[in-house]
Parts: structure tokens; C-alpha cells; sequence
């Protein structure tokens, strides 16, 4: 599924504002948690979390964040790629058929635009095997609440100890091959 919203600044607030407006209820409707993100090394992306406004958004949301490797596109090829479409197939059209007069108005064919890419569209690249986007993610929801649970289940906290129980050692032991 791709997501974009329009801003008239790059910085980690309207970062943070795109996943919170767009993003999430996303997932929420689909009763799929966000647990983790994939980001570039922008500025508007790291930083301490006592400093930047992003990483302190994904920390109250509970979300794991990532970082491609510096100077390694590929690491993050579907979004390269998804940027190059978005530039040719939306923006290099919709400058040259209109002359847009506000943000909200280029914003509002955006989203017309990614309604389409998203639900119509068919798509040969990865794990599309020609199917739209949205039918993708709806295939795959069954295999993420799947994973979800396993994943609760192995990351549940553990019982609270007593001060001799800690001083014991003995503490838990991750397992593995899970």
C-alpha cells in the first residue's frame, strides 16, 4: 500500500503527522498493529528521541523503527521505485494539465491518484504477482494476525521479580531457534 501526503516543509513533525493522519488508521481498520518502520537516514527521521519529534512519536506508538543503510537506495528499493512512479506517471502529467492553485487542491488529486495505484492497478513488482496493492495487504492479513500472535507470545513480558529473585540470577533465557 502506498500512502502520500503533501506538506510544504520536510521535517520530523509532518513525518510523524503522515503516518498518525494516514498510516495507522490504515492499519487500525484492519485491525493490524503498526510494529515497525523503515525509513531513510534523513534528518527528519533520526535523532535522539528527547530531541527529535519523530522518534519520540514512534516511541509512544510503540513502533520499531529502522534505517536503511547510508548511501544504499536499494536497501529500500520499493519506495525508490514507488517514488519514480509517483513522478511520472502523477506529477509530470498533473503540472502540465493543470495549474494548481493550493496544496489542498494537488492533494486532492493525489489521493484520486492513489486510490488508483492502490485499488485498480494491477502490479507485476514484488510480491504483487499482479494483483492491485490493496489486494496484496488483504491477502497477506491472515498471515500477519498469524504472525502477530506469534510474536505476542514470544515477546510477552516477563513476571515480575522479587528483589531476592534478581539477586538470585537465574533470570529468563530466550529461546533460540523461535
Amino acid at each position: 500500500m502506498a500512502f502520500a501526503k503533501l506538506y510544504d516543509r520536510k521535517n520530523a513533525l509532518v513525518a510523524a503527522d503522515l503516518l498518525n493522519d494516514r498510516v495507522l488508521p490504515f492499519f487500525e481498520e484492519h485491525e493490524i498493529p503498526l510494529l515497525r518502520v523503515l525509513t531513510d537516514r534523513g534528518t527528519e527521521y533520526c535523532g535522539q528521541r528527547e530531541h527529535r519529534e519523530y522518534e519520540l512519536y514512534l516511541a509512544v506508538e510503540n513502533i520499531d523503527h529502522s534505517r536503511t543503510k547510508a548511501r544504499h537506495p536499494q536497501t529500500n528499493g520499493i519506495c525508490e521505485r514507488f517514488q519514480r512512479t509517483i513522478q511520472e506517471e502523477f506529477y509530470a502529467t498533473a503540472f502540465r494539465k493543470k495549474l494548481y492553485s493550493s496544496l489542498e487542491e494537488l492533494q486532492a488529486d493525489l489521493d484520486d491518484w492513489l486510490a488508483e495505484y492502490n485499488r485498480t492497478r494491477p502490479h507485476s513488482g514484488k510480491y504483487c504477482y499482479g494483483k492491485t496493492p490493496m489486494q496484496t495487504f488483504l491477502d497477506s492479513v491472515s498471515l500477519a494476525r498469524e504472525k502477530m500472535l506469534d510474536s505476542v507470545s514470544t515477546l510477552a513480558p516477563e513476571p515480575e521479580r522479587s528483589p531476592a529473585q534478581r539477586s538470585a540470577g537465574g533470570g529468563a533465557v530466550a529461546d533460540a531457534a523461535a
